[in-house]
C-alpha cells in the first residue's frame, strides 16, 4: 500500500493506494467458473497515535488497485507521525502499511 498524509493547518489529507485485484463475483464466475473465488476487500482502517481515523467496509465494486482519500482533524497530530493503515479482503488476507505525516 502506497500512503501519502500531508498536514495543512488542523487537517490531515490522506491518499492511499491499496494493491488489490479486487476479483468481483460476476469476473471469477467467468474465469473459473465458481463465484466463491471473488476475492475483494471487505474492510479498510487507518489509526494514528492510537486514534482511528477512518473506518469503511466496502463491496466489490471498487476498481482494481482502488485509491482512498479521506481528511480528518489533526488534534495531537505531527508531522512525522505514523498513520498506519490495514486493509483485510474477502479471503480472510490482511494487509498492513504505514506512511509518515510531512
Amino acid at each position: 500500500m502506497k500512503i501519502k498524509a500531508k498536514i495543512k493547518g488542523d487537517i490531515v489529507k490522506v491518499k492511499a493506494l491499496a494493491k488489490h485485484d479486487m476479483t468481483t463475483y460476476n469476473q471469477a464466475e467467468k474465469k473459473t467458473g465458481n463465484k466463491d473465488d471473488a476475492n475483494f476487500i471487505t474492510h479498510i482502517s487507518a489509526s494514528i497515535n492510537g486514534k482511528v481515523v477512518f473506518d469503511a467496509s466496502t463491496s466489490q465494486f471498487l476498481s482494481k488497485n482502488p485509491i482512498f482519500k479521506y481528511t480528518f482533524k489533526a488534534d495531537g497530530v505531527k508531522k512525522g507521525d505514523k498513520l498506519e493503515m490495514t486493509w483485510v479482503d474477502r479471503k480472510g488476507n490482511t494487509k498492513t502499511d504505514a506512511g509518515k505525516v510531512k
